[in-house]
């Protein structure tokens, strides 16, 4: 068998104490692949099975990034690739064949729908997509369990339990695009739309009214809502922007979203709200359960497994909390999609978009 996972899971399994992992130096107990017998760890296999647990990179960067970088391998080519495990806990790797630069960033759960006011896992009843008309400021959504989108049915009603979170991504960008938050992502209040409204948190935008809902109240984003979404994303971009300029890159080549969530991501609508770096959008791939699959791959190659422990030593470790920089970026990245970087391949989506007189104050 071989395990994959991050470096608390793999401490915790290994009954090594994890508490370094969140103390300067930030260093695991054990970097190095780990072989260990069945029976001494109860699992229940024949009890003179082989285990094998890859190798941790760095405190935050554990086992299931090296199965990543096994499956989607880095280090064999010749551009840049910038690699995103995107969770509550987001590990990104970044590099060619000559070089590979990794870091961690919390971003917290709001991306997978928790701490927003009606989010929820991706389950049926769940919004999957919004898209909202930029003219007459009116939603449409999809729900997982419902063929087509809500507008595709002659009576939609009791149909929505919350919103997850690929919907959550796709309500703010569409907030955004659409003209309802500005840039700094605050709700404009002299619109034309009883969907944009005060509520009792503050100002608000109604997806689903309640007759559409199964939960017999409406269904909005928030202006916390949003803040959540901002914190998160511009944790994320900023631990991508750290690397690319340890690189001395402006954008990769080549973005892969890896881990169940980044599946469902719509590139589009993440680059919009910049969650990820500007970067052509065809050259942004959603791969799924990489680590599950660089598991697959050392659980069925001897090879494979001493060619990991061999990358992942090569690997440069950078702790983002020993950035000076790390506060100002993360401000200027708190913007939409950012509060000075151009983005280019969706500025199309954007077209009346200003600079922002704040970007100055944040950059060196």
């Amino acid at each position: 068998m071989v395990l994959v996972g991050n470096s608390t899971m793999h401490h915790v399994l290994l009954n090594l104490h994890p508490k370094d992992l969140g103390l300067a130096p930030f260093v695991p107990t054990i970097h190095k692949s780990v072989d260990i017998k069945a029976r001494e760890l109860g699992l229940h296999i024949n009890p003179s099975g082989n285990i094998h647990i890859l190798p941790t990179i760095a405190s935050f960067v554990g086992a299931d990034t090296s199965a990543v970088i096994l499956a989607e391998e880095p280090h064999k080519q010749d551009e840049n690739w910038l690699l995103i495990d995107v969770g509550t806990n987001a590990e990104l790797v970044l590099g060619n064949r000559k070089r590979l630069v990794c870091t961690s960033t919390p971003t917290g759960p709001a991306l997978e729908g928790a701490h927003v006011e009606y989010g929820m896992r991706a389950a049926p009843g769940a919004m999957e997509r919004v898209h909202i008309d930029e003219t007459t400021l009116e939603p449409k959504y999809k729900v997982i369990g419902v063929e087509g989108w809500n507008t595709d049915h002659a009576e939609f009603t009791g149909q929505v339990k919350g919103i997850c979170g690929s919907a959550i991504i796709d309500s703010v960008a569409e907030l955004f695009r659409a003209g309802i938050v500005d840039s700094r992502g605050k709700f404009r209040k002299n619109l034309d739309s009883k969907r944009v409204r005060e509520g009792e948190s503050g100002w608000e935008y109604v997806i689903a009214w309640k007759e559409e809902t199964s939960i017999g109240r409406d269904i909005p984003i928030t202006q916390q809502d949003v803040r959540q979404i901002q914190l998160a994303k511009a944790a994320l971009f900023t631990a991508a922007r750290t690397l690319l300029k340890r690189m001395d890159l402006q954008s990769p080549d080549k973005i892969i979203l890896a881990g169940g969530f980044g599946s469902y991501i719509d590139k589009e609508k993440a680059m919009l709200i910049g969650l990820i770096p500007d970067c052509e959008l065809d050259k942004v791939y959603a791969v799924g359960n990489a680590a599950g699959d660089g598991a697959r791959i050392a659980l069925l190659n001897i090879e494979k497994r001493d060619e990991i422990d061999t990358v992942t030593r090569k690997v440069e470790r950078f702790e983002l909390p020993t950035d000076p920089e790390f506060q100002n970026q993360f401000m200027l990245a708190t913007s939409f999609p950012h509060m000075s970087e151009p983005f280019e391949h969706i500025a199309h989506l954007i077209p009346n978009r200003k600079a922002d007189p704040l970007a100055k104050n944040f950059m060196k």
